[in-house]
């Protein structure tokens, strides 16, 4: 069956103890913050996740956490990319064992392959098996590889349960390009982008993000997505420039800067893994101003 995504979707921050060791009950409670607080759809791990921070036993026990806890609320994706694209299999069918809605899955890392290296491994990661699989494109991540407008049509051609993508080049022509190949093969094919960038995807077709800022500011993310839908630009435009302006704040030292911004709403989730940095105390003391001047700590929620 396939799953509705629209709207600003929530990728949780991992939580983590003192030690750096597992912390599902925060997890738990911030997933059901996340759907509590309006998110349509919940997906972890994205980076900001620290998905490539985690083993695979713990990336496992995490979604089956996440599928519980959501428990049918809103549809759960399971982002599975990973080093070896054994593993990468393994934790697809291990999201379809658990109940999982559908998967995430970005071009291979660290190497650089072909275009048609990119369409083996989504036919292989597709046929394996039978939930919905959304693509991750982000070509800054990933030293330029990237999937193409040509090469997603041949995807969503071959395969019926390639049903959208994450598209994170924040680069209007390759939204427009991928957006106008894939909407005429299947029109409901999700365009989606990385970041709450939707005042520039909305009207070439976009319905909806995942978010950056959602575990700070839920409330904004989902009035931007109702003034774009609503067709109310002037509202949508200063709206937009409000998360432009958080998003290249948390982008410096991401995640651990969205973890120190968490702190100051009441949501603490703990430090970041190694080699990622945890936010320091100078660092959110920073964010908190910046929070302040932007209106979000008088706006926002607070605490679970």
């Amino acid at each position: 069956m396939p799953i509705k995504l629209r709207g600003v979707m929530q990728s949780p921050v991992t939580p983590l103890k003192d030690d750096f060791s597992p912390d599902l009950p925060t997890f738990e409670r911030l997933l059901d913050f996340h759907v509590r607080s309006g998110s349509p759809a919940i997906s972890w791990p994205h980076h900001k996740g620290e998905s490539l921070n985690l083993t695979i036993p713990e990336r496992k026990r995490f979604a089956e956490a996440a599928v519980k806890v959501v428990a049918g609320r809103v549809p759960v994706t399971i982002h599975v990319s990973a080093l070896a694209v054994e593993d990468t299999l393994e934790l697809a069918r291990h999201a379809q064992s658990i109940g999982a809605d559908g998967i995430l899955a970005i071009t291979p890392y660290f190497w650089n392959p072909t275009l048609e290296a990119i369409h083996d491994y989504f036919v292989r990661l597709c046929t394996a098996i039978d939930l919905p699989v959304i693509s991750y494109n982000s070509p800054s991540y990933l030293a330029g590889v990237e999937i193409t407008g040509e090469l997603m049509s041949r995807l969503i051609e071959r395969l019926p349960n390639f049903t959208g993508v994450k598209e994170a080049s924040f680069n209007s022509e390759k939204f427009i390009e991928i957006s106008r190949m894939a909407l005429k093969l299947r029109p409901t094919f999700a365009m989606l982008t990385g970041v709450e960038y939707l005042l520039p995807s909305v009207p070439l077709g976009g319905v909806g993000s995942y978010s950056a800022a959602g575990s700070i500011c839920p409330n904004l993310c989902n009035r931007l997505f109702d003034a774009c839908v609503a067709g109310d630009w002037p509202r949508a435009r200063d709206l937009q420039y409000t998360l432009s302006r958080l998003w290249l704040l948390f982008r410096d030292q991401y995640p651990s800067s969205l973890k120190g911004g968490m702190v100051i709403m009441g949501r603490p989730v703990g430090p970041t893994r190694s080699p990622l940095p945890t936010a320091t105390k100078e660092r959110r003391e920073l964010i908190r101003s910046q929070l302040e001047e932007l209106g979000i700590l008088q706006s926002e929620p607070h605490g679970w």
